[in-house]
């Protein structure tokens, strides 16, 4: 055989036109082969039954593409809305503010020692006919959220009071105090909101 390949000069340009022609085959089908694969990734959405609320990735496997919508459905679970506008507070509450009186918000936890105690020291501003004074169960408190997540509001017995509308200058202010809170110090917390004098500054000698 290999005599007469040596001998016939077309039986080797034949020989080698058909290497050529293997190589060729062998290289496309190898790279068609890879591109195919790079070109059709796994996309694999995960759902939570009875909601709208999903997630969708893709990856090289199918575990990946999982994986993957796996943590894009945690992310959009994890990461509250930020365009979620506040209620407003209850009317009762927005019309002694706008009818300029001092709004005092005590948010208790009903049974409490401090709550009771702090209920009984805010019952003297009753009388006051320029305060208005609003005790609530701390499970309602979502309905004053306008109010106690700008002020961060994070225990009970919380004493919330607002300053006069005439002197917020168009925007609610408020300071808030936890804990135990006698009956002067309610008293001194109202009148340090109401108050509109000028401000004295101590300096030592």
């Amino acid at each position: 055989m290999r005599e007469k390949l040596n001998e016939n000069p077309i039986a080797q340009v034949a020989l080698v036109g058909v290497l050529v022609v293997l190589a060729a085959v062998f290289f496309l089908k190898s790279s068609g082969g890879e591109e195919e694969e790079a070109a059709a990734p796994t996309e694999a959405t995960v759902a939570v039954a009875g909601t709208e609320v999903s997630g969708t990735a893709t990856g090289a496997t199918p575990g990946e593409a999982v994986e993957s919508a796996e943590g894009a459905l945690e992310a959009s679970v994890a990461a509250p809305p930020s365009s979620v506008p506040t209620p407003p507070p209850p009317r009762p509450l927005a019309n002694a503010y706008d009818a300029g009186k001092t709004v005092v918000l005590l948010i208790v936890h009903p049974g409490g020692i401090d709550d009771r105690v702090v209920t009984r020291s805010t019952a003297l501003l009753a009388s006051n006919p320029d305060v208005a004074l609003f005790v609530v169960p701390d499970r309602q408190i979502a309905r004053y959220a306008a109010i106690t997540i700008g002020l961060d509001v994070n225990r009970v017995p919380a004493l919330v009071v607002m300053k006069p509308k005439r002197l917020s200058g168009g925007t609610p202010q408020a300071t808030v105090e936890y804990g135990f809170q006698t009956p002067q110090g309610v008293v001194q917390a109202v009148e340090d909101a109401a108050y509109s004098g000028p401000e004295v500054t101590y300096h030592p000698n």
